[in-house]
């Protein structure tokens, strides 16, 4: 009976050490998708800006329209220096 016990041990710690490369193949698989995700969404962001100033260079959007949507969205100081705003009044940043 002990070769018996053995190989019921043995097995549960290979059933252990599968579900654990199971799991750290998940998390990779996970955070893989998270990263091409985020990269995506920065792409997104910096295509949508490009075109943004494109149509203010090229007079089809007022730059005081841009402007106001910049001091409306903007609270932090450091990205209102960015693009020469006045510090958000009444907000601690």
């Amino acid at each position: 009976m002990p070769k018996l016990e053995e190989r019921i041990s043995n097995a549960e710690a290979r059933l252990r050490q599968l579900k654990a490369r199971q799991a750290r193949a998940l998390a990779r698989k996970r955070s893989i998708a998270a990263k091409n995700q985020r990269s995506q969404d920065v792409r997104r962001k910096v295509l949508v800006g490009a075109i943004v100033l494109a149509r203010v260079d090229q007079g089809q959007l007022p730059e005081s329209e841009l402007r106001t949507w910049l001091d409306a969205a903007l609270t932090r100081a450091d990205d209102r220096a960015l693009f020469d705003l006045p510090a958000a009044a009444g907000k601690g940043a």
